[in-house]
């Protein structure tokens, strides 16, 4: 069985919501149609990526760690394009955060 660990992007309020599932597609329907109570308020939503996992274990502790400060940062730098083609007019980064972290 996979288990997926996925990253939102609230247009509305231009933070990241982290989860994990066993069946993607639903779960984002569920966030898209409003039907899941942790994002229902913070719709329209965008998939900014996903990770699959073997074990939900190795799974979890993802999420895990996506959900730290540490793992906010890895989300910001990974996809910082993703993030600034959907996020018009709104700074994700402070000032000097992503420096020396450019790629050509």
């Amino acid at each position: 069985m996979n288990y997926f660990v996925y990253i939102l992007l609230s247009r509305k309020d231009n933070n990241l919501y982290v989860g994990l599932t066993k069946n993607l597609q639903l779960r984002l329907k569920m966030h898209f149609e409003g039907r899941a109570e942790s994002t229902k308020n913070r719709r329209p939503l965008v998939l900014i990526g996903y990770e699959i996992y073997f074990d939900k274990h190795d799974a979890a502790a993802r999420e895990k760690y996506l959900k730290s400060s540490d793992g906010r940062k890895e989300i910001k730098i990974r996809f910082k394009r993703e993030l600034a083609r959907h996020s018009p007019g709104k700074f994700l980064f402070e000032a000097g955060e992503l420096e020396g972290n450019e790629d050509s």
